[in-house]
């Protein structure tokens, strides 16, 4: 899937090409990483509840089992 971002200030789009300058990669790839951990952020926060909820109620469940 591609995107097209706009930035809304000039300062926001230099501040993103020297972190990626500073990183030795391209502007892209630094976004397209910080989305990819910001979508990945998510997923562990749901696993991390899942997992609390089958932990509080195991009993439960293996009674029902």
């Amino acid at each position: 899937m591609k995107f097209d971002i706009d930035l809304t200030t000039a300062q926001a789009a230099e501040r993103l090409r020297q972190e990626a300058e500073r990183l030795k990669i391209t502007p892209e790839e630094l976004a397209r990483a910080a989305v990819a951990d910001l979508l990945s952020e998510g997923d562990q926060d749901f696993k991390v509840a899942a997992e609390r909820v089958l932990e509080k109620y195991s009993e439960l469940y293996r009674r029902l089992a």
